[in-house]
């Protein structure tokens, strides 16, 4: 069995108490962030997931004596707030080299290294085409990403971001949440991100903290999901997690039997239950078949080349 061992863990904090004043959000928490790990933070708008994160970055003070931190006593530690930029009249590459501003002797001059790693940040988030726009011309989600670049440019061991996808379309979101993880396993950083992102939370985090009755429950995705904790902290109405869908109430009597196999078979049925019908092994029968790079849906001796054709003639033999 595999031991963890002490230079594993980068960030470590006990007993500690967040919140603000007579107002305590979590207690007594024991939390650790470890090289190579993506971990997503999450819970219900208001749980304190922001205060948390700025806690942890020295940002807010503690409600308790703040035990642990870095290991090495070192604060290499970046962050990503939602908070808005003040100073839009400054452009990207200016914005990100502020990342560099740590490491600059007294003259604040960045070296031809520094210039390489900020320029290695924004290629990182794929925003080289922005590098010369001012912050007033982007939109927030081309904000977000140089933000996050920015943090990159530090070149720290661990990663605070709080809301890094907000904004962001789902191509870009996919995008960020792939550089984070894999930041974690080729550079071996300690990552932390606060999102509502459960979709991609799910398929990328080594590790959820979920904000549960002033205390964070900890575990892998997927044990999560199966030991109904996940239910239990977002309560879904209609969507099943298990399955990863929307549930469909069924609101016609005929039954669909299909045949099929790979994407094509998932996407006809998730066509069928959101019209209503009811996909069982009985009933009207579809087979499914793909010839080159066409797929083909039969229903007796009628043949259609789309989900949408299909719904038409199952729909006319339902009326």
């Amino acid at each position: 069995m595999y031991k963890e061992k002490e230079q594993d863990i980068l960030f470590s904090v006990s007993d500690l108490k967040v919140g603000f004043r007579d107002h305590a959000l979590f207690e007594n928490l024991t939390l650790d962030l470890k090289a190579g790990e993506l971990v997503c933070f999450m819970g219900p708008n208001g749980v304190g997931k922001s205060t948390l994160i700025k806690t942890l970055a020295g940002l807010h003070p503690p409600l308790s004596h703040l035990k642990g931190g870095l290991k090495g006593g070192e604060k290499k530690i970046s962050v990503v707030l939602t908070d808005k930029i003040q100073v839009a009249d400054m452009s990207v590459r200016e914005l990100v080299s502020f990342g560099r501003y740590p490491y600059l002797g007294w003259n604040i001059n960045l070296s031809s290294h520094d210039d390489e790693i900020v320029s290695r940040a924004i290629g990182q988030v794929r925003i080289q085409h922005l590098s010369e726009k001012k912050l007033f011309q982007l939109s927030d989600g081309q904000l977000q990403m140089a933000m996050i670049a920015r943090a990159l440019a530090q070149e720290t061991p661990v990663l605070l971001l709080d809301e890094p996808t907000a904004h962001l379309d789902l191509n870009n979101r996919v995008e960020i949440m792939n550089l984070l993880l894999s930041l974690c396993k080729k550079e071996r950083k300690a990552v932390l991100v606060s999102t509502h992102e459960l979709d991609l939370a799910l398929q990328t985090a080594d590790l959820l903290w979920l904000a549960m009755n002033k205390t964070i429950k900890k575990g892998i995705p997927e044990d999560l999901v199966l030991n109904g904790a996940l239910d239990e902290l977002f309560q879904f109405k209609g969507f099943d997690l298990k399955t990863g869908k929307v549930q469909h109430s069924p609101h016609r009597s005929k039954h669909v039997g299909l045949k099929g196999e790979g994407a094509e078979l998932l996407w006809t049925k998730n066509a069928l239950e959101r019209n209503g019908y009811q996909v069982s092994d009985r009933g009207i029968h579809v087979s499914i078949s793909k010839a080159g790079n066409k797929f083909m849906w039969r229903v007796d001796e009628k043949i259609f080349d789309s989900i949408s054709e299909l719904l038409k003639h199952l729909d006319a033999v339902d009326r």
